[in-house]
C-alpha cells in the first residue's frame, strides 16, 4: 500500500507557511534598507575618490610626478593620464553620490580605480590593495544594480512614468 501526502502549492508541508510567516518580515526589511544602503555606499566611494582627486589638485606637481615615475599606464603620456585620472577622480564622484547617470559614473569609477589599483599595485601594502577591492566591490554593486530609489535617477524614471513616458532613463 503506497501511501500520498498532499503538497501545498508553497512546496512544502506544516513547515511551509511558518517560514513564509517568519521570512516574509526579514525579507520586508532588506527591501526597506537598500535605499539607504545603496546611498551609503554612493556616498562613502564618492568621498574617497572626490577626496583624492582635490589631493591631486593641491600638489599637481607631486600628482605628474608620480604619473611619470610610479603609475605606469602605456596607453597615455604621464601628463595626459594625470588630467584623466585627476578628472575621473573630481567629475565622477559627484554622479554616483546623487545617483545622476550613476550607472554610468559607477562604471567610470570602476574602471579609474582599476586602472589605480593595477598601475601602482606593486607598491601597495596588502591592507591598501584590500581597500581598492572594497571600492571595487561598491562601485561594481552600484553599476549592476543602479543607485537606487534615493537617486536622481530613480525620481526622474518615476517623473517620466508619471508624465506617460516609457522606458527607461
Amino acid at each position: 500500500m503506497t501511501r500520498t501526502t498532499a503538497v501545498a502549492p508553497h512546496g512544502g508541508g506544516i513547515e511551509g507557511p511558518i517560514v513564509t510567516r517568519l521570512w516574509g518580515p526579514v525579507e520586508s526589511l532588506l527591501d526597506w534598507l537598500r535605499s539607504p544602503t545603496l546611498l551609503a555606499a554612493r556616498l562613502y566611494v564618492s568621498y574617497v575618490f572626490f577626496n583624492s582627486g582635490l589631493q591631486s589638485l593641491r600638489d599637481w606637481a607631486g600628482t605628474v610626478w608620480l604619473y611619470q615615475n610610479e603609475f605606469h599606464i602605456a596607453v597615455l603620456p604621464p601628463h595626459v593620464a594625470a588630467v584623466v585620472g585627476t578628472a575621473g577622480e573630481l567629475l565622477l564622484p559627484p554622479l554616483v553620490a546623487f545617483g545622476l547617470l550613476g550607472r554610468f559614473g559607477a562604471l567610470g569609477l570602476f574602471v579609474v580605480n582599476l586602472v589605480a589599483l593595477l598601475s601602482y599595485m606593486y607598491a601597495l601594502q596588502v591592507p591598501a590593495i584590500m581597500f581598492h577591492f572594497i571600492w571595487g566591490g561598491l562601485i561594481l554593486m552600484i553599476a549592476l544594480w543602479g543607485p537606487g530609489a534615493w537617486s536622481i535617477d530613480a525620481w526622474r524614471l518615476a517623473r517620466r512614468e508619471r508624465f506617460g513616458v516609457v522606458g527607461r532613463i
